[in-house]
């Protein structure tokens, strides 16, 4: 038997039932290493189960939104992106021509912002930072 998926685990964590169904867009959301909107998970998860429907996938993603497992995040194009709640801190910076995003950490903008906010007599619980761009030519993004 495969082992259980972070997002599985955080279900069965949260009270949800873990139907097959539910199971494979787990699964394939766990697994995803870009950021995928519904139509996205929907085909990689009924190349797994040609049973599941869209609405299915749909329900799915919003419960897990509901339930604090996946983030929504609206990278411009018309359509929500989703990734695991449970990701560890990081930017995106998106392509605005391919719209491919790029996940990176940066020590210094974390300093930064927490430096932002204990000086305005906050303390800092969550921030999100989502860059939009165009790759100038000639240069690779790295890996």
């Amino acid at each position: 038997m495969e082992s259980q998926s972070q997002i599985e685990r955080l279900c069965v964590a949260k009270g949800l039932k873990m139907t097959g169904q539910r199971r494979v867009v787990a699964r394939v959301l766990a697994e995803a290493t870009d950021h995928p909107d519904v139509e996205e998970l929907y085909r990689r998860a009924v190349a797994r189960d040609p049973r599941i429907s869209i609405a299915t996938v749909y329900r799915t993603v919003r419960l897990l939104q509901e339930r604090g497992i996946l983030e929504r995040h609206d990278f411009g194009g018309g359509r929500a992106r989703f990734e695991p709640a449970e990701h560890g801190p990081h930017a995106h910076l998106i392509d605005v021509e391919s719209g491919a995003v790029l996940e990176f950490e940066d020590a210094e903008y974390e300093a930064a912002m927490r430096a932002i906010a204990e000086r305005l007599g906050f303390e800092l619980v969550s921030h999100r930072i989502e860059l939009f761009g165009r790759r100038k030519a000639g240069k690779v993004p790295p890996r």
